[in-house]
């Protein structure tokens, strides 16, 4: 089920992209980036559509994900 980053609390968005750029394997190429300049890239990402967050009900989990990953049809990822 796609999540609506403008439903989410402003606190709760930023903590779930940290979470995600913090990952590991999470990659940004030769050049440091900082944690704030990647968070705000994702926010980029989410405000122009180009990703998703999704909420997993099988694995209780949330995600994000690129948009063309999901099924426009149920909102559920593509596999």
């Amino acid at each position: 089920m796609i999540i609506p980053y403008q439903e989410i609390q402003p606190d709760t968005l930023t903590e779930l992209i940290e979470h995600f750029v913090l990952r590991e394997g999470t990659e940004y190429g030769e050049q440091d980036v900082s944690l704030a300049d990647k968070v705000a890239q994702v926010r980029a990402q989410l405000a122009s559509g180009q990703v998703v967050i999704v909420y997993s009900e099988l694995h209780e989990s949330v995600n994000i994900v690129p948009k063309e990953q999901v099924s426009a049809e149920n909102n559920s990822l593509i596999c």
